[in-house]
């Protein structure tokens, strides 16, 4: 037996097997150990942009507006056909193009007439292929003359890529014409926001292709909405934005009856798409969704691109079960 004692003591250590207990100083965890809890996503958390991803983008608008040339002097070379004449660009071209470490692809498309004056099957199947690379790109740019802008044609094209679902940003080509700039500029803008209600706060840069005027802020003009286009809100901060829209303005009633909304949800990007649950969907006033819809953009910092909002209603559990008698 004393020979086990002592082997215990030498294996535990006299203080420990006599029962006298150590100082042991508190030690602050060290800076690399993760604590508890902290290496847990938050599922509903608001990710990051993604600035190194490869990006598509479209050049669209009327025909002899500028694309082509636009599209040469982003990428500083005389990669497409162009000249003064309309309709030179019959195919959707696509070019790969490197800005500040980021992939580009640029798709210059044909220049599109209204439907009444296109006759040859030619031009037809340009307008098709043009409509192709709108719903393969993420970023549209409209490019618009800026000596003639905001035709009936400018604006049906501007409302195409917005019900597509894409990012759109206006390029006021042939600037360098423009003999009083600062005021042209102030009045096109305010026709953005007047005649383009449905993406308020659309990016609208002056260009000039021929001069490589104005390309650094038009680029940068497309980084901003492509990062509005992939923004993604939290659930948590939505709803405490709908309690305040509700105690401010709530939903009119309709038939007698006063319209309910729960709650709101994002349900997807690339646009920005919300979910509203409510009460009867089928009642809601298009009035009432459109100033959800403005307020939304206002409050997360949202302009220029659409936003589609989804009318839902909670199913009830019970409905169509016939009570259980005791």
């Amino acid at each position: 037996l004393p020979d086990l004692r002592e082997a215990g003591i030498a294996a535990l250590g006299e203080a420990r097997a006599c029962g006298e207990e150590e100082e042991v100083a508190d030690e602050e965890p060290a800076a690399s150990e993760v604590l508890i809890g902290e290496d847990i996503t938050d599922p509903d958390a608001e990710p990051s942009y993604d600035d190194a991803k490869p990006m598509r983008i479209a050049v669209v608008g009327r025909p002899n507006a500028g694309k082509s040339t636009l599209i040469n002097a982003l990428i500083g070379e005389e990669r497409l056909l162009t000249g003064p004449e309309a309709g030179i660009t019959r195919d959707s071209i696509s070019v790969d193009w490197d800005w500040h470490g980021r992939r580009l692809k640029l798709f210059d498309t044909a220049g599109m007439r209204r439907k009444a004056r296109i006759h040859e099957k030619l031009e037809v199947m340009s307008v098709q292929d043009g409509l192709r690379a709108i719903r393969f790109a993420e970023i549209v740019i409209i490019v618009l003359d800026a000596t003639i802008p905001f035709e009936k044609q400018d604006l049906q094209i501007a409302d195409l890529v917005i019900r597509e679902g894409r990012a759109p940003v206006i390029a006021f080509n042939k600037w360098d014409m423009i003999d009083h700039p600062q005021e042209l500029l102030a009045e096109l803008r305010e026709k953005t926001e007047r005649l383009l209600p449905q993406a308020r706060g659309m990016q609208a840069v002056p260009v000039s292709a021929e001069t490589g005027r104005g390309l650094d802020k038009l680029m940068d003009a497309v980084i901003r909405t492509h990062r509005v286009w992939n923004s993604r809100v939290s659930t948590g901060k939505l709803n405490r934005w709908l309690e305040g829209i509700l105690a401010h303005h709530p939903p009119p009633a309709v038939a007698g009856r006063r319209l309910k909304i729960k709650y709101v949800t994002q349900a997807k990007t690339r646009p920005p798409g919300f979910v509203v649950s409510c009460s009867r969907p089928d009642a809601m006033p298009q009035s009432y969704v459109r100033y959800l819809s403005n307020s939304l953009r206002d409050a997360f910092d949202m302009p220029g691109v659409p936003i589609r909002i989804a009318l839902r209603t909670s199913e009830n559990p019970f409905a169509g079960k016939a009570k259980k008698r005791r």
